[in-house]
């Protein structure tokens, strides 16, 4: 059960874990990443501004949506070198009559609108690129599909230089996102049978003046991206991007984009006022949609790559098996502690290589998993190593519980002083249990000339009564014969050592119920075997009985002395349980008055009690009161 073969078995599990990849595992890999994202140096962008539609904007120009004719004259008092990009979609005609004003402005100036596509319709419509497809592969059998889109009206659409799809949501069904994080966007999408490019890259076609998109589509995916003479965009199978969030953009309130100075910049408008807009999550906390769509394009413009290939999956696969038979090997061949510091020092180093490959050239591997199913298995192995150790000390330890009770020597081990002659008094309960009628059964294995089969027999009662006392929290005190000598109370304190004692009676009593039922099933023709049990409570000298040499821990008093007179008497009363006045007093069970008995020593009789019950049906009814 702790050999290292179970280990294997963790192992195993743990691989399966990361080739399965639930939620939870995902999540785990996923927020790791998210914690290098967080780590690296923000960077200062100039090109690309923020335009918030604020409460500010919202004081200046009254309620939202406002009156289109409003874009129009922030646009074109704003310079002509500038691109704007609204993360707005205009696809309802304003209510105000102002549609035609904004298209002049959008015609004057260079603008990017957006779309959204949705599979919540199979319409919809936005102005075709040509794209044309290099290598053996089909796009739409492998970027993100969508049944519709939701695009701008008309008149805008004819008068933009772009529109471009915002899949950079989590509020956007089939999308890579799969926590509602926002780490990737695609840069491609098909929808209403048509290729759309995302908002990003359709904005950087347009500021580069590029009439057109190329892709390559192998057999295995998307893999790369280019807008005419452009460098190629690398991307997933999908056409997905990962976007970098280390960006620090200027924003500007759309009350002040009139007279604030910018040229050459690309304004991206977004609303902020509350209540308009959520934010999402993205691997450095809550943005808004715009800012999202800021850092996306930042990402595409700069042509920085976070890497995440399936390449690396396989790399972490093997990795992770590697390493954790690596441990297994570690903590089973050297000492403890040494294999405790290598073992540390591996999880480190996964820990070191995962920060590294991130630092150095942005490639996320997972080593933070392996890193925890390393731990996990060090801990597994550790753990069956010092149980094998802890087994052997056992061994040992249970030699000498051949000579002490395994109470005496714990408390022994802690309280080495009380190796020393004397005791003290306390109350306690005592049992004696005994095989009644031990002749006719001794004799019946004697005709048969088995000796052996006797003492095999007194010893499974001897054995099954031994480990209810210990299992009730009782000390054996030794075995006389056929008979047992317990205690409740000492070494160790026991409030309701009476109701444990007169627990331990019942058990014992259902114990030879069935172990009659178990040998008459076996064919053993002997008498039916009968444990006479007599319990009392009283005050008794308990400690250290002998000689300096050689002591034992042990009990002397009247009250042990009644209790052993109890057990006999159970021949006199026909009953298999006996218990005294002094017993009773603190035990609540029905019981039945048997009668009064001399006491040697004593002047008063003792009245003596038995548990009321006249079958084992009644018998173990009474036992589930106690």
């Amino acid at each position: 059960m702790y050999s290292w073969k179970t280990v294997l078995i963790t192992i195993g599990l743990l691989f399966s874990l990361k080739v399965w990849n639930p939620y939870l595992i995902e999540n785990i890999s996923w927020s790791w990443f998210d914690f290098l994202h967080q780590t690296h140096e923000i960077e200062e962008v100039k090109d690309i501004v923020l335009v918030n539609i604020d409460e500010k904007s919202l004081e200046t120009y009254g309620q939202y949506p406002w009156p289109r004719n409003i874009y129009k004259d922030l646009l074109l008092d704003t310079h002509y070198t500038n691109t704007h990009v609204f993360n707005q979609i205009f696809s309802e005609p304003d209510r105000f009559k102002g549609d035609e004003e904004f298209a002049e402005g959008l015609r004057n100036r260079l603008t990017i609108l957006s779309s959204a596509p949705t599979i919540q319709k199979s319409t919809g419509s936005a102005p075709f690129v040509g794209t044309a497809t290099l290598g053996g592969g089909d796009a739409k059998d492998f970027v993100w599909n969508f049944s519709g889109i939701s695009s701008p009206i008309k008149i805008l659409q004819d008068n933009t230089y772009g529109v471009g799809t915002t899949v950079a949501t989590p509020s956007v069904t089939n999308t890579p996102n799969f926590d509602a994080t926002v780490r990737s966007s695609p840069l491609i999408i098909f929808a209403n049978n048509q290729l759309y490019p995302s908002l990003a890259l359709e904005t950087l076609r347009a500021y580069f003046d590029q009439p057109s998109y190329q892709l390559k589509v192998t057999e295995v995916g998307v893999e790369w991206i280019r807008m005419g003479v452009q460098p190629p965009i690398q991307t997933t199978p999908t056409g997905d991007i990962m976007i970098t969030y280390w960006n620090k953009f200027q924003s500007v309130s759309a009350a002040d984009l009139v007279t604030t100075n910018l040229e050459n910049k690309i304004l991206i408008w977004g609303m902020t006022a509350e209540g308009f807009d959520n934010p999402v999550s993205t691997p450095v906390g809550a943005m808004y949609p715009h800012e999202v769509q800021a850092n996306l394009i930042h990402t595409v413009l700069t042509g920085v790559q976070i890497q995440r290939s399936f390449y690396l999956e396989l790399l972490e696969f093997a990795l992770l098996l590697v390493v954790l038979l690596i441990l297994l090997v570690v903590v089973y061949k050297l000492p403890t502690a040494f294999a405790g510091i290598v073992s540390l020092g591996i999880v480190g180093c996964q820990v070191g290589i995962g920060y590294y490959a991130w630092s150095s050239s942005l490639v996320l591997v997972d080593t933070f998993y392996s890193s925890v199913a390393s731990l996990f298995v060090f801990g597994h192995a550790s753990f069956n190593k010092y149980y094998v150790t802890f087994q052997l000390k056992e061994q040992i330890r249970k030699q000498f519980q051949k000579y002490l009770s395994p109470d005496m020597i714990e408390e022994l081990q802690k309280h080495p002083e009380k190796l020393k002659l004397g005791g003290d008094r306390k109350e306690l309960s005592f049992l004696f249990a005994d095989i009644v009628g031990f002749t006719p059964i001794s004799e019946s294995y004697m005709q048969r000339d088995d000796p052996e089969g006797l003492v095999i027999l007194i010893n499974r009662f001897l054995d099954g009564m031994s480990k209810i006392v210990l299992a009730n929290g009782g000390t054996i005190d030794k075995f006389m014969g056929d008979c047992l000598m317990a205690w409740w109370g000492a070494p160790l304190d026991c409030p309701n050592h009476a109701q444990m004692a007169v627990k331990s009676a019942m058990e014992i009593e259902l114990l030879t119920e069935r172990m009659n039922r178990e040998i008459k099933e076996e064919g053993l023709d002997i008498p039916p075997v009968v444990i006479g049990t007599g319990i009392n409570t009283g005050q008794c000298i308990v400690g250290n009985m002998g000689s300096e040499e050689r002591f034992d821990y042990s009990v002397v008093g009247d009250a042990v002395n009644l209790a052993a007179r109890l057990e006999v008497q159970t021949r006199t009363y026909n009953t298999p349980i006996l218990f005294s006045e002094f017993t009773k007093k603190q035990i609540d069970i029905d019981w039945l008055y048997i009668d009064e008995i001399n006491v040697k020593g004593k002047s008063i009789p003792v009245k003596i009690y038995a548990p009321l019950f006249d079958s084992e049906k009644e018998l173990r009814r009474l036992y589930k009161t106690l």
